[in-house]
Formats: structure tokens, C-alpha cells, sequence
């Protein structure tokens, strides 16, 4: 037993910068796992990983001196860059292999419909795709990769899930209402990596999805044809064309037209609110909204037994 508690306690030393102490330790088919008091874990093997997934990539990233990269491992900023790489400075164009062997191929985070697209949007750029779903829906994991980021993001992301995959590529998944997964988690392809919501800046529970590579965004439809919930082509020649704010893929024509197929044309999602008073019941809520009160309930992800405040604005379809 005192071998136990000494061994806890060097390894609370050890990983001191990770949290405030060690609850537990756990072993497991991967290794040990580390349990800390905040309720986040790792595995031992975790604790000096690089962030290095692909070899290849890192390898003609690093050998440019002239681009000055950078893409460390940190489970706690959202941009491990702080957003100072420039990919209009590359020079070159980078084969990407987006279904490397490592992966399980790819799966469409939530197959709901697109109800904004990357560009230009209410005098900013909108570096994603948004999807409509409602509030509890599964969302999943598009490539296999390793979680770098899930927590609950003060920048607007709401609850963010942020998985470095094999391919070379970051995918964010944003406003979710509940994290299915933990930092230094191995997911694979499909794997439920949480649920979605409306967190953050949001109106209206939906799934925004990003695409960075070396932390600069690139529109989600170069890479997946979100009307066949599938990847457009293993193959993906990276250039600095691509990350250009507000750039339309390589098949879309000047003004956003597609130019090899038809496309779902964007959804715009019609959400109804009403503002609770003072006596309002969800029963009284539903009735007069011509709804019921396990779907007020799901949209809003709340329970029956929740106390309404006056003043809320419940979402009613």
C-alpha cells in the first residue's frame, strides 16, 4: 500500500503542469492511465508525444527554413500556432493522402443538412461548414486521429472537440453539449466524439466544422462532398490557393457554382422561440405552440423537471 501511495505521488510530481494532483492510476490494454483531480486523464505514454502523426508531412514542413511552421501538442489553446502560420507562403504543392494506413477511412461528422458554407458571412469569414441537428444528436469523428482539444472554448467554439488526424489535417467540431471523449484519446473513424448543441456563440443548435492544416483553415468542400456524406478523393494537393479567406474548391466555379455535379443547395433552418412568463408551464409552453414537451425538451436539452426562468427563450421548433 505504501508503494501504491509513493508511486501516485511521484507521479503527481512528474505531471504536475498537467493538474493539480493524481487521483488514480489505471492499467489498461494501452498502457497505464492517469486519473487527475480536474477529471482529465492520460496515458503515461502520452505525457512527451510530439504531436508528430505523419513523418512524411512533418518532414517537408521542417525542412522548409523559410516557413517557420509551427504545430506543437497542447491540450489547452485552441490554435497551437496562435494562428502565425502563413500557408499563402508556401511554395510548393503537398500530395496529402487523406486516407493514410493508419485510418478507418472516412465518416461524415453528422449528415444533416449544410446550412451555412465557408466565405464571407455578416462582415466576417467563416472558416467552416455549419450543419443543422438538433440538440443530443451523435456527432462523430471524420478520420482516425488523436483528440488534441475538448473542452469548453471562451473564443466562441462553445464545447470543442479537436482531433489531429493521420492525414495531416485538424478537424474542429464546435457548439457541441456534451464532449464524448477526452484529450490524447485515440478515436477512430465514426467513433462518437459528442453531442451536439448549441454552446457558445450560436443561434440555434447546429455542428460547425472546420479544416485546418498547419492551424490555417481550408473549405471543408475541397475535401468531402457533404450531399454524398463522403470524401471527394483520397488525394488532396495541398497549395497555397487553398487557404486563401473565403476560397471556393477547385470544382466550384467563380461565384460558387458547382462545375462537375449538382449540389445540395444550402438550408437555411427554421427555428421558432418563445420567451417564458411568469406561470408558463412546458405543458402550457407546448400547447400553445402546437408542439410537445419531450421535443421543447430535446431541442433545448433540457428535462421535464427543469425550472423554467422567466425571461429564457426556449426553442419551440
Amino acid at each position: 500500500m505504501t508503494k501504491i501511495i509513493l508511486f501516485i505521488f511521484l507521479l503527481g510530481s512528474v505531471f504536475f503542469s498537467k493538474a493539480q494532483s493524481v487521483l488514480d492510476t489505471i492499467d489498461t490494454d494501452k498502457g497505464k492511465m492517469i486519473i487527475y483531480s480536474n477529471r482529465t486523464w492520460e496515458y503515461i505514454n502520452d505525457h512527451d508525444f510530439d504531436g508528430i502523426l505523419n513523418d512524411r508531412l512533418y518532414s517537408i514542413i521542417s525542412s522548409d527554413t523559410t516557413l517557420n511552421f509551427i504545430q506543437s501538442w497542447d491540450n489547452e489553446v485552441c490554435y497551437t500556432s496562435d494562428r502565425t502560420n502563413d500557408l499563402g507562403r508556401l511554395r510548393d504543392t503537398i500530395w496529402l493522402c487523406l486516407n493514410e494506413d493508419k485510418d478507418d477511412g472516412f465518416h461524415i461528422p453528422f449528415n444533416g443538412n449544410v446550412t451555412s458554407r465557408y466565405g464571407f458571412r455578416k462582415g466576417r469569414y467563416h472558416n467552416g461548414i455549419d450543419i443543422a441537428l438538433n440538440i443530443g444528436d451523435t456527432v462523430r469523428a471524420a478520420w482516425s486521429g488523436k483528440v488534441r482539444y475538448a473542452k469548453f472554448n471562451e473564443g466562441g467554439f462553445g464545447n470543442l472537440v479537436i482531433i489531429r488526424h493521420y492525414n495531416g489535417l485538424e478537424s474542429f467540431y464546435a457548439h457541441l453539449s456534451k464532449h464524448l471523449c477526452a484529450p490524447n484519446q485515440d478515436v477512430k473513424a465514426g467513433d462518437p466524439i459528442g453531442l451536439g448543441g448549441n454552446t457558445g456563440h450560436s443561434f440555434g443548435a447546429h455542428l460547425h466544422f472546420e479544416l485546418r492544416f498547419y492551424d490555417a483553415p481550408m473549405n471543408p468542400e475541397e475535401v468531402i462532398d457533404f450531399d454524398k456524406y463522403a470524401c471527394k478523393d483520397q488525394n488532396l494537393m495541398l497549395h497555397k490557393g487553398l487557404f486563401r479567406p473565403g476560397a471556393k474548391p477547385s470544382d466550384f466555379g467563380e461565384h460558387g457554382e458547382s462545375t462537375t455535379a449538382t449540389i445540395r443547395p444550402v438550408v437555411k433552418p427554421v427555428y421558432k422561440y418563445y420567451k417564458v412568463k411568469p406561470g408558463d408551464t412546458l405543458s402550457a409552453i407546448a400547447t400553445r405552440n402546437r408542439t410537445t414537451i419531450s421535443k421543447i425538451c430535446q431541442l433545448n436539452g433540457i428535462k421535464q423537471t427543469t425550472a423554467l426562468q422567466i425571461g429564457r427563450n426556449l426553442r419551440v421548433k
